[in-house]
């Protein structure tokens, strides 16, 4: 059980997200406290009975966190938290599913739309003072969305979003996901994972929105690659490793696809030496996709939630996961 609200210790643990600001613009009348160094962590969490946190979670905490009752992770992915060990100690989980998923389709069609437009290539060359002349070849020339399809690897919040974004621009949506029957999501259709490989070569634009699985891992990889049309663009807001980085590369050098833009890659940040930087056809952002000004008031919104859940007596958490 959590202690009552006038008893209750918030420790919100994030190198760089205002999480501290934005809880006491709030005024609830409940402490608080914020830690960015993963030593001052160890040396406070016994204070804490409710811990927000993602990257500087270590399974240490579980038995150093005495108090600890309710822990809200900031983002939506939790396999680095040891469930059967919370559950061992009492100790509820939530993700925060769904506090970015506006924010990384949005994202994503502006990565559809800077790929298409060839921003990247006007930006280069606003900065070189190149005023681009008429260009009589027409594959690199900037190109309309209107026609052409976007096939979309998973239709969960983010998936179906990107749908209707991308839907308002009169591509064809088409969508994959684990179970079909759960509904096209804003997509024309919907098909399951098997249909994966008939479905490639008809995309323009192939957006990946899904999870890490053991089913999604490596999902794009050599053979996959080579089923894309040659004028493809492969969109990744999902994770690095649903594709194989070095047959993207491959891929991209030969010329058997046209362009990637990436908000997430196998190993991160980015290795100084990857091909993937230099290349003409590439177009990179260092996982901020779901970084926005708003992003701490969201996952508050989550957590404030949970809170008002467990001190009515509620079983059920938003996101709950233990």
């Amino acid at each position: 059980m959590l202690p009552p609200k006038d008893r209750l210790t918030i420790c919100f643990a994030h190198v760089a997200y205002q999480f501290q600001q934005r809880f006491a613009a709030r005024g609830t009348g409940i402490a608080s406290f914020e830690l960015r160094e993963r030593g001052e962590l160890d040396r406070r969490i016994g204070e804490a009975d409710v811990l927000v946190i993602s990257g500087l979670w270590h399974d240490g905490l579980v038995e150093a966190g005495r108090r600890l009752r309710f822990i809200q992770s900031i983002g939506a992915g939790v396999d680095q938290f040891p469930l059967a060990a919370l559950k061992h100690r009492g100790i509820r989980l939530a993700s925060a599913s769904g506090v970015n998923s506006r924010a990384v389709a949005e994202h994503a069609m502006a990565l559809i739309l800077a790929t298409a437009r060839r921003l990247p290539e006007a930006r280069d060359n606003q900065k070189q003072r190149v005023w681009r002349g008429m260009i009589g070849d027409l594959t690199r020339r900037e190109d309309e969305l209107g026609g052409k399809t976007l096939l979309i690897v998973g239709l969960g919040r983010i998936g179906g979003r990107l749908a209707q974004l991308a839907a308002a621009f009169d591509l064809r949506v088409v969508g994959i996901r684990r179970n079909p029957a759960a509904g096209a999501n804003g997509a024309h259709s919907v098909h399951g994972f098997g249909e994966l490989a008939t479905l490639l070569p008809q995309a323009d634009f192939v957006a990946l929105a899904c999870p890490l699985t053991k089913e999604t891992q490596a999902l794009i990889d050599g053979t996959a690659l080579s089923r894309m049309k040659q004028s493809a663009i492969l969109v990744n807001v999902a994770r690095g490793r649903v594709v194989d980085e070095e047959a993207l590369i491959a891929a991209l050098k030969a010329g058997r696809l046209a362009g990637a833009a990436l908000d997430v890659t196998v190993e991160e940040p980015l290795p100084a030496a990857s091909p993937l930087w230099d290349m003409p056809n590439v177009l990179i952002t260092p996982h901020t996709a779901g970084e926005t000004r708003r992003y701490e008031d969201n996952v508050l919104d989550i957590l404030l939630d949970n809170l008002e859940r467990q001190w009515h007596g509620e079983t059920a958490l938003r996101n709950e996961v233990v």
